[in-house]
């Protein structure tokens, strides 16, 4: 930017001022002792062209739409078309939920986002002991195809974007999705969506896994090779460093782990016998927004640089498709507080914005009142009125990476990219992201930055406005959505008649084809499908495959 005469001219100037500012801090007694980012990241007082006189702009910055997409996976970002509106809903049953997906669809939302219920996520039936109490609670209950045709009426599957929350169980979804879409006479070409199905992050951080790490993985693989293809337009994979960050990870852990992970997926893929370019540019990746508004942008910039390369480089990919980023946003759900809520509209505003000066793709706005319960409608309309007033009011979307070129924000996205990439070398020095997992590695580190940025707050060193700081008496909160406990008996109810009335010799068939596929190299997903469309149950089907994979128990690293 500068040559080396200007930067040591600016240099020296620097320091002069660097020097009378720290001495006008020093008598500023409300100063703090340290300045840092949310993940502990030094911050100093000012940033000049010498703290990015090192960044190659070609190589490490570049063109939006061109590699190494630091500025973005498009040419044109968010002048050619906005991020996909994308709100996360689910509750109660299919009937209770499809009324919710249709209100946010007349509310301009672009793209529906599943919540699944514990029982679900976890391959139970909504009937089963274990899950009594549970049936509907955080999200949507789905048993059989027959509830998620109820899920989706009224809404053309070849129109619109659906993203649905599920792992363990992820490939009983997704023939759940396809099974629709046949009955419905939609080609699977014409699906647009994603299927989280990143089952590592499970045994990292969010618990909902079923089967044993290296089933699990195969698993993933055959979703990865079918959906290549057969659903050209579905994201295979979500990998997701959200619910790390949720965990307590730092912005550096996020980008580390969830790019290991990436790589875990792809090697595993590969080893199954696909080619890289053939499923890579569906890989799709869901992050975290958090409350360190430039942290948070570069955050995603540097994600997308590391990706870039390691697609390129590692494993060799030609189609530069399979070298971008392309991600999800979700504002941070553990950034919420259930003391002055109405603040919530504020944080999530902030974080969307960083989200969308990042260059998402799409983006979900968490609702104020979800630190006390499941969203209300009122909630959800101002969440989600909360993007279309950056994309329309703002004006940040008219051109592309605003943001690049700040001594700041290029320092600090350098900065995140080289720890990250120091992450990514020890992992690999362990023999991969499985190895890590196995030995509690990921686990513990992510506890140790949870430990530490809770003691900052115990301590006011971090100050959360209405929790330790700023704090005022408040009534009790009114009006919260409560999903009754009846919705497991009414489930229960259509599970009794669904069995009574389908052809339970074509289920048993359908089931026993999948556990013995299970027990070959055969890719499960036809064998799944086929189940589905029998009116087999995701407890079913899961019971068979746990029979030949069996389950895990975790552990857990402290």
């Amino acid at each position: 930017m500068c040559d080396n005469d200007k930067l040591e001219q600016i240099s020296a100037g620097y320091k002069a001022w660097e020097e009378k500012t720290q001495k006008q801090l020093a008598k500023t007694p409300e100063s703090k002792p340290r300045f840092e980012t949310i993940s502990g990241l030094p911050i100093k007082t000012l940033y000049a062209p010498p703290d990015a006189a090192d960044i190659d702009y070609l190589e490490n910055i570049g063109f939006p739409g061109e590699y190494p997409y630091t500025r973005g996976v498009q040419n044109t970002m968010f002048r050619g078309r906005f991020w996909t509106m994308r709100q996360y809903a689910g509750f109660g049953s299919a009937e209770d939920t499809n009324k919710r997906f249709r209100y946010l669809l007349e509310q301009g939302q672009t793209g529906l986002s599943v919540a699944f219920d514990l029982p679900t996520q976890i391959g139970y039936d909504s009937d089963a002991p274990l899950a009594t109490g549970e049936v509907g609670k955080v999200g949507v209950a789905i048993d059989s195809v027959q509830d998620l045709k109820i899920l989706f009426n009224e809404i053309p599957l070849d129109k619109v974007s659906t993203s649905m929350t599920i792992n363990s169980p992820a490939s009983i979804l997704t023939a759940m999705y396809l099974a629709l879409a046949d009955k419905s006479g939609i080609p699977f070409k014409e699906l647009r969506g994603t299927i989280q199905n990143d089952i590592l992050k499970e045994y990292i951080a969010r618990g909902t896994y079923i089967f044993p790490i290296r089933p699990a993985m195969r698993i993933v693989s055959d979703i990865l090779g079918y959906c290549a293809k057969n659903m050209p337009q579905w994201n295979s994979i979500s990998i997701s460093g959200y619910h790390m960050r949720e965990a307590g990870c730092t912005a550096v852990q996020e980008v580390a782990f969830t790019l290991a992970d990436g790589i875990a997926y792809v090697e595993a893929a590969i080893a199954a016998g696909l080619e890289v370019d053939d499923f890579a540019p569906r890989l799709s990746f869901f992050f975290s927004a958090h409350q360190d508004f430039f942290e948070e942008a570069a955050k995603y910039r540097a994600a997308r640089r590391l990706w870039a390369k390691i697609m390129k480089e590692k494993f060799k990919a030609q189609n530069p498709r399979s070298w971008m980023l392309r991600y999800h946003v979700q504002t941070a759900g553990c950034s919420l507080t259930a003391q002055q809520p109405l603040l919530n509209i504020l944080r999530t505003g902030f974080e969307a914005l960083s989200a969308v000066l990042g260059g998402c793709q799409s983006l979900h706005t968490n609702s104020y009142d979800e630190a006390l319960a499941l969203p209300s409608e009122l909630a959800v309309q101002i969440a989600l009125r909360t993007q279309q007033l950056i994309a329309y009011e703002t004006g940040v979307t008219e051109t592309v990476d605003p943001l690049a070129g700040s001594y700041y924000v290029e320092s600090l996205t350098d900065a995140i990219a080289s720890q990250a990439e120091d992450y990514l070398n020890k992992i690999e020095e362990m023999g991969g992201m499985i190895p890590a997992i196995e030995t509690g590695y990921v686990q513990g580190e992510i506890s140790n930055s949870a430990y530490e940025f809770q003691k900052k707050v115990e301590a006011k060193e971090r100050i959360v406005v209405g929790v330790n700081q700023f704090v005022v008496e408040e009534p009790p909160p009114e009006g919260l959505l409560k999903v009754e406990m009846t919705v497991g008996e009414r489930q229960a109810q259509k599970l009794e008649v669904l069995r009574s009335e389908r052809g339970n010799q074509a289920v048993r068939r359908a089931l026993d084809a999948v556990k013995k596929g299970a027990g070959s190299k055969e890719n499960l997903m036809p064998l799944i499908v086929d189940a589905v469309k029998a009116e087999a149950t995701i407890g079913e089907i899961c019971n068979v495959l746990r029979d030949v994979f069996g389950e895990y128990t975790g552990t857990t690293s402290f």
